[in-house]
């Protein structure tokens, strides 16, 4: 069963989805400043989200709406492509890493 997340009538929707890719990192958490809160009063009201700018990193930082850019299609295709080419060589360091234990206990 996938889980839903229900939005109440008087919200808008929020512009951004968890764990999609912008200009300024991925975005990791979503939160709403209802209007008339010391939230809204202190970051602005509507949703501001948490975004992790590098995923080697603990840092974190948060954006509101328009503080946020999308990625162009391209833009999206070549981190993909860099996110597969570094997967695959971890993928090939690993194999060689399996033949090397195999052949060290079939000549051993």
């Amino acid at each position: 069963m996938q889980p839903t997340i229900s939005i109440p009538q008087h919200w808008e929707y929020p512009r951004f989805t968890l764990g999609q890719r912008t200009k300024q990192g991925l975005i990791i958490g979503i939160e709403y400043n209802p209007a008339n809160t010391q939230l809204a009063y202190q970051y602005g009201h509507g949703w501001r989200y948490t975004v992790l700018p590098n995923k080697n990193s603990e840092e974190v930082r948060h954006y509101s709406d328009d503080q946020i850019q999308m990625l162009s299609l391209a833009e999206i295709q070549q981190q993909l492509q860099a996110e597969i080419e570094e997967h695959q060589q971890h993928i090939k360091a690993l194999q060689q890493q399996l033949i090397t234990i195999t052949g060290a206990r079939n000549n051993g």
